[in-house]
């Protein structure tokens, strides 16, 4: 199983963290530049900023139920989830089969695919080929905590 160990230094007891009401006090704009970059043969780059972005508002809808967790485990790893990934999740969004989502099963916490089948089977699904799917049964203590909005890694 994948594990996560919080961000923050908070600790996960019980199945709760305490997350506190919580707003951006700074505004960190960072330049966003118009071109795309290309990944496969180069091209020339337009020196153009086309404006300023915000990533707190770019990239977190909830900041009451967001929070940072990094991976540790190869489980995910062909979704670019890597040992030491840092995963953005948010707890208010509703999660759907296919999401990439952050899971307690009993005392362990997990990042995995949600799978839900066409008769209601759920499935967390591992992305690499030498993990098996975790099948989710009435009588395991389970619970999704949430879904994971971006991953960030170093390089």
């Amino acid at each position: 199983m994948q594990e996560i160990e919080n961000f923050s230094g908070r600790v996960f007891i019980g199945g709760k963290f305490d997350f506190g009401k919580r707003e951006f006090s700074d505004d960190l704009l960072i330049p966003f530049i118009l071109s795309k970059v290309s990944a496969g043969f180069p091209s020339p780059a337009d020196d153009y900023i086309e404006s300023n972005i915000n990533l707190n508002r770019e990239l977190i809808r909830h900041p009451d139920t967001t929070f940072l967790v990094r991976a540790s485990g190869d489980s995910m790893i062909n979704v670019g989830i890597h040992p030491n990934t840092t995963l953005m999740v948010d707890r208010m969004i509703e999660t759907k089969s296919g999401d990439i989502v952050i899971a307690r099963i009993g005392d362990e916490m997990c990042v995995k695919e949600l799978f839900i089948d066409d008769d209601g089977k759920v499935l967390l699904m591992p992305k690499n080929e030498n993990y098996k799917p975790i099948e989710i049964t009435e009588d395991l203590d389970f619970e999704i905590w949430g879904k994971v909005v971006c991953s960030i890694n170093k390089h």
